[in-house]
């Protein structure tokens, strides 16, 4: 846990924000209008379950709505309270400005263990939420979009969207209510990998830029960098899937509920997912067992990947940090008086609103699909392969003529000849957006002497964007 001589995570989102918000040429009436929450709406619900009535209370925040709908998660946690939801949006905010998706930032939370309900118990309750936020327009696909989060996934946005159509039966955008959905109820490919793509696709990027690589003091490709992942939930999952199985990376730490396991020659991700799924925890798997998984993060890598909760990097522990960069998947893993230390070590922190905004990303692409009612790549795809056969053929007929011996390799004619079907294009999208946003970071952060982090550079680029926004709307 963090010292009780820091902020609340609140506290620290604000801080980082003003932080920011010196160092920009804004009338003190427009900071203020960006920095504070909109508004938060509490929702104190009973269910009858288990033979009695039980109570849940529920938030859902907006924090901005200088582009609508607003956009934002909700998560089903006993940690949730106001302060952390509106810590949320506003990073939500910030987030949705800096990838340049058209929504405003908003979060939810439910306080509740969903491990503690039967599948059938969690759906009345989650029905029951949503029914609370419908009714209020806090969740309506032109003006509230909320998507999975910490506890939530698919199952959960299907009932969500199944209830909007029971309440707004004539409602043909109904679809576009959440996003995060079962590719069965309107969702899209790829979205449940996003979030740990978009962390693969950010250090991808990253690492094509020698002068932000000798900053961290790291060379060379992401191929052998040794990597330590606090958290195997969805996003950790994916972002050590793909950077081990595709990137080269060496995940020798994974930090779990129950402790870390730890191997220097690297870990099989597949295989110890799947042995945390069937035992809950790390413990047993091949390797080293750490029971006190905190002090894993502490331990010596190239690359630091906190993709669980907020505030697991603190003053307590952030003296002992030894990673050369440090990505945040997770949200708010780093507390404001840690990133004071970090930095100051010469660690580079990648931001978690840019690291952690390839679900946000692919919500939209998601939204846009519902709101078209067509599937990307449905109208095009074969279009393109009949094009990409028409060249084969001539450049075979060509050799033909001149009485070259020469081949197309089959499996390049086989790779070059396939039309991009939704994944390749939702992740071509993706990759897109993930590169754009740091371009607009590192472009700040190189050339203004007063930046000298990533975070500070996502924050004026972000607040200058939502600031464009209002002034465009007269404020």
């Amino acid at each position: 846990m963090s010292s009780t001589r820091e902020p609340s995570f609140r506290q620290s989102v604000d801080l980082m924000f003003n932080r920011a918000a010196k160092l920009m040429d804004m009338s003190p009436g427009l900071e203020e209008k960006i920095r504070v929450c909109n508004s938060t709406y509490t929702v104190r619900f009973g269910v009858r379950l288990r033979g009695q009535i039980k109570t849940f209370t529920g938030y859902r925040s907006v924090h901005s709505e200088h582009m609508e709908p607003v956009k934002g998660g909700i998560r089903f946690a006993m940690s949730v309270n106001q302060d952390e939801v509106e810590a949320l949006a506003a990073l939500m905010t910030y987030k949705c400005a800096l990838v340049e998706t058209p929504f405003g930032g908003s979060k939810g939370g439910l306080c509740i263990d969903p491990r503690e309900w039967e599948e059938h118990e969690l759906e009345l309750i989650t029905r029951r939420f949503a029914y609370e936020l419908i009714k209020r327009d806090l969740i309506n696909p032109a003006q509230n979009v909320p998507a999975p989060d910490m506890g939530t996934g698919e199952r959960e946005m299907a009932w969500i969207v199944d209830q909007y159509k029971r309440m707004n039966t004539t409602d043909i955008n109904g679809a576009a209510c959440v996003t995060g959905k079962p590719l069965n109820s309107g969702g899209i490919q790829g979205r449940v990998e996003a979030t740990g793509r978009g962390v693969q696709y950010a250090l991808e990027e990253f690492f094509r830029h020698p002068e932000d690589m000798a900053i961290a003091g790291l060379s060379g490709t992401l191929e052998g960098k040794r990597v330590i992942v606090q958290g195997l939930g969805n996003v950790g999952y994916h972002a050590a899937k793909f950077l081990s199985e595709e990137s080269g990376c060496k995940i020798i730490g994974v930090i779990e509920r129950d402790g870390a396991i730890m191997d220097d020659n690297g870990l099989n991700i597949e295989e110890l997912k799947a042995h945390v799924t069937a035992q809950n925890g790390v413990k047993g798997y091949r390797g080293r067992f750490v029971e006190n998984g905190a002090a894993v993060l502490e331990e010596d890598c190239d690359i630091l990947i906190p993709a669980a909760m907020e505030a697991v990097i603190n003053l307590d522990n952030a003296e002992r940090i030894k990673t050369k960069l440090l990505i945040e998947a997770a949200n708010g893993p780093v507390t404001a008086g840690a990133d004071d230390i970090l930095r100051d070590k010469g660690v580079v922190i990648i931001p978690d609103m840019y690291a952690n905004a390839g679900g946000v990303t692919v919500s939209y692409f998601e939204w846009v699909k519902n709101l078209s009612h067509i599937r990307f790549g449905r109208m095009q795809r074969r279009q393109e392969e009949s094009r990409h056969m028409l060249l084969v053929e001539e450049l075979e007929r060509l050799s033909a003529d001149r009485g070259l011996k020469w081949e197309i390799d089959p499996k390049f004619k086989t790779r070059y000849l396939k039309g991009a079907g939704e994944l390749e294009l939702v992740r071509s999208g993706l990759d897109d957006t993930m590169r754009a946003a740091y371009q607009a970071m590192r472009e700040v952060w190189h050339s203004r002497n007063d930046v000298t982090d990533l975070r500070t550079a996502a924050y004026l680029v972000s607040i200058g964007r939502v600031a464009a926004s209002y002034r465009s709307k007269g404020l």
